[in-house]
């Protein structure tokens, strides 16, 4: 008996490219993710690229970071950025943003968040 992933329930490549993309268009528009946005390179398309190869794994289908980068070693990829908590609740508000407007059905979109916040609190290197 196979188990059905995340990735899977989500639809698969197409449905989280369309995630991926979303969050990205948001993180970029919104004023309220204004603070994660400057964290990012004037052009997102590498960064929106490695987030989806990223996802592509961490929900169970192809592991295409692992392929391409080696393992994701999310905290010291991260560790340039000072990350807190202003910057970790707006990733998570834009990702949860992301998941309501592309449809996620909100049983996975719940199960989803708290592994989101769980992974963005790990990101933290600061206090404030």
């Amino acid at each position: 008996m196979t188990e059905t992933t995340p990735y899977q329930m989500l639809g698969g490549e197409a449905a989280v490219a369309c995630l991926t993309d979303r969050f990205y268009e948001l993180m970029a528009t919104v004023p309220q993710f204004s603070g994660i946005r400057a964290m990012h390179p004037q052009d997102l398309q590498e960064s929106r690229d490695k987030l989806f190869m990223f996802l592509s794994g961490w929900l169970g289908g192809p592991d295409l970071f692992v392929e391409k980068f080696g393992h994701p070693r999310l905290r010291g990829r991260h560790m340039p950025f000072a990350i807190g908590t202003s910057e970790r609740d707006q990733w998570v508000a834009c990702m949860t943003s992301a998941m309501e407007q592309t449809g996620v059905e909100a049983g996975l979109r719940q199960r989803l968040l708290e592994s989101f916040f769980n992974t963005a609190d790990f990101m933290r290197n600061r206090e404030a």
